[in-house]
This record gives C-alpha cells, sequence and structure tokens, in this order.
C-alpha cells in the first residue's frame, strides 16, 4: 500500500486575519462593529466592503455597502443578512480534485485541500501540519486543536469548518441581563447534571458564557485565585455537557473551549475533567479523530480514566483502530465500567485483530 505524508508548510495559511489587521486602525474599527468573523468571511468570499451605516440599536440592521471581487458596482444589505448570506455561500459544498501528481505544486495541494478551508480553518483555530495520502482509502490531514493533534480525513475536516461558518453566521446570541458571578450555583447545576436535569443547568448557568469571555481577557479575571477559576471552569463545563445531552452541539463546543482558557492556570484534573468532556462531545457529533486527541490529553492531565476509556474506545472502534480500541475497552472493563457497548467493542475489535491479538497477548501482559 502506498502512503504520502506532504508537509503543508508552504500553504497553510496561520495568523492570515491577524496579519491584516496589524497597524490599520480602520480594519480594527470595521472588526469592532461587524464582528472578526463577518469581516473574514466576506475576504474569504471576495466580498469587498466599502461603507458600514451603523445601527446601535439594532446592530443586525445596519446597512452595509460593499462590491464582488474585482467589480465595481456597489450593493447594500442589512448586516443580519448579509451574514446570513457570507455563511450559506462559505458552506456550500465544493467539487476538488481527488488525485495528486507524486510532487504536487503548492497551487495543487491548495486546490486539492481547498482555498476556502486553507483559510477558514485558522479563523476557528484549527492548524493543518500535514496532508496524509494512501492509494486505497481517503487522504486525511494532521492538524492541531490548540493542543491536541489527530489525523482527521479531508472531508471530515471540510464538514466541521461548514459547520463552524453556519454556526458563527446565525449571529450573535440575544443579550444578556446584567450578569453577577454566584457561585453557590456551580453545586446546583452540578445536581441538575448529575439528575439529567439538563434544562436546568442551562437555566442556572446560560448568562455565564459571555460576560466570562470578557472578563478572562480583563486584568481583574486575571487576578482571580486560582481556586475561583478552578469554580468557573467547572461551571463552564458543566453547562457545556448540558448543551451536548440537549443536542446543542455548536454551544456546547463553544462553552467547553471557553471552560478550558480558563482552567489553564489550576490546570491539572480540572482541565483534564474539561477535555474530557469535550471530547465526549466530538464522539456524540460523530468526530471520532478529534475526539481522540483531547481523550488522550484528558488522560494526561490526570483526568478519571473509567471516565475517559469508554468514550476513547469507542472513538478507536469508530476509526477502525482496532488494538487501541480492545485496549481501552479491557482497561475500562477492567476498572468495573459496566457497559455492553464495551464488551461489543472489545469484542469486534478482538476479532478483527485475528491471532496478532493472540500473538500480543502473548508477548505483553493486560
Amino acid at each position: 500500500m502506498g502512503r504520502r505524508i506532504l508537509d503543508l508548510k508552504e500553504v497553510r495559511a496561520d495568523g492570515w486575519f491577524e496579519r491584516l489587521g496589524d497597524g490599520a486602525p480602520r480594519f480594527r474599527d470595521l472588526c469592532d462593529v461587524l464582528g472578526e468573523k463577518v469581516v473574514a468571511f466576506a475576504i474569504v468570499a471576495g466580498v469587498r466592503i466599502t461603507a458600514v451605516a451603523v445601527e446601535r440599536r439594532q446592530l443586525d440592521a445596519s446597512l452595509v455597502t460593499f462590491s464582488l471581487g474585482e467589480g465595481e458596482e456597489e450593493h447594500q444589505m442589512p448586516l443580519g443578512e448579509l451574514r446570513h448570506r457570507l455563511g450559506s455561500s462559505l458552506s456550500a459544498t465544493e467539487i476538488h480534485p481527488q488525485t495528486l501528481g507524486e510532487a504536487p505544486s503548492s497551487e495543487e495541494l491548495q486546490r486539492f485541500i481547498g482555498y476556502r478551508y486553507l483559510l477558514l480553518a485558522p479563523l476557528f483555530g484549527i492548524r493543518l501540519r500535514e496532508l496524509h495520502l494512501q492509494d486505497d482509502g481517503p487522504a486525511s490531514v494532521l492538524v492541531d486543536l490548540g493542543g491536541a493533534v489527530d489525523v482527521v480525513p479531508l472531508e471530515e475536516l471540510r464538514d466541521l469548518v461548514r459547520e463552524r461558518v453556519k454556526s458563527e453566521s446565525r449571529g450573535p446570541r440575544p443579550a444578556s441581563p446584567p450578569f453577577s458571578i454566584d457561585l453557590d450555583l456551580v453545586p446546583k447545576a452540578a445536581l441538575s447534571n448529575e439528575r439529567r436535569e439538563f434544562h436546568r443547568t442551562v437555566e442556572l448557568l446560560s448568562a455565564w458564557p459571555g460576560p466570562l469571555s470578557i472578563l478572562l481577557r480583563t486584568r481583574e479575571g486575571q487576578e482571580l485565585s486560582r481556586d475561583v477559576k478552578a469554580a468557573l471552569a467547572r461551571a463552564l463545563g458543566l453547562l457545556g455537557t448540558a448543551h451536548a445531552e440537549l443536542g446543542n452541539g455548536d454551544w456546547a463546543e463553544e462553552v467547553l473551549r471557553l471552560a478550558i482558557q480558563w482552567g489553564q492556570e489550576p490546570g491539572g484534573e480540572v482541565t483534564g475533567d474539561l477535555f474530557r468532556r469535550l471530547g465526549e462531545t466530538q464522539v456524540r457529533r460523530g468526530r471520532p479523530g478529534p475526539a481522540i486527541g483531547l481523550l488522550q490529553r484528558a488522560l494526561g492531565l490526570g483526568a478519571s480514566r473509567s471516565s475517559v476509556l469508554p468514550m476513547l474506545a469507542r472513538a478507536f472502534a469508530a476509526r477502525d483502530r482496532h488494538l487501541p480500541a480492545a485496549l481501552c475497552a479491557e482497561e475500562a472493563m477492567a476498572l468495573g465500567v459496566d457497559d455492553d457497548e464495551l464488551d461489543r467493542i472489545f469484542g469486534d475489535a478482538t476479532h478483527a485483530l485475528g491471532g496478532a491479538w493472540t500473538k500480543f497477548r502473548a508477548s505483553v501482559a493486560s
């Protein structure tokens, strides 16, 4: 079986949007009014914004003047509608080349992956490292998701980026009422999750993410004690899990990534548990590739093995990685995890491995 690994250093576009704003005050002002994602989407879609009539009381009603590509004809559209149309355009599927030559040029690599995905991926913290090609299977990409590294099928990566674009194009959430941090709500939210009363958790904590995202970037937020930061991270983790259980996948990921930022200083098991929750969310959404890296990071940070290994076994099994799937399922069952799904995964994986599993167990003790 032929296998090639191509470095994407020459074609990836990490930091392209930030570089556009360096030393350009008007560009930053435009981002403050329209939102960074809207401005970035417009650039990727070839929309040149020339003026904005800001409606402070209802920002989505602000009238945006723009031209398309190199054309001089100007058009006008309310911000809300423009955001929606940009999202629809950038999340539409495209036809890409199915093969690459032995020594592809940078332009050929860009066409193969997709120009828009090379530009959009960094906007969501997805860094592309390598392109993996094989004769008898689909292309994959080695991606860095902010500390978690894994190989993801190229089409799965495109789906992930398109979903992020769709989520952003829905616009900002309604303004939250005045906010105060009441840490007494955290144990109540934990109890609600234990009782699977996830709507109650959302009611308790739904106003937290927006203000905490702002507070994180202030000196006041940075000066909070480690215990308070850990409590805030835990609260966001509970909220993210509740959203995941209720089927709000995009919100779950957004909240959990914010939780990880709050948990960086406390570190250890606190952050490990957040990576576990984010990894479980990816498994639930049918994204085993990114889930593997996140769940492995959770183990490395000290998260409970009995809580991580069952999900890790599912993720490995979904990617047909039979040996690690069998090992994770075996250890989880040895730790007392009672789950019929683990029995099935272990049986399927060892059956697929056949004699190789017998030889492995003969040389490596469980």
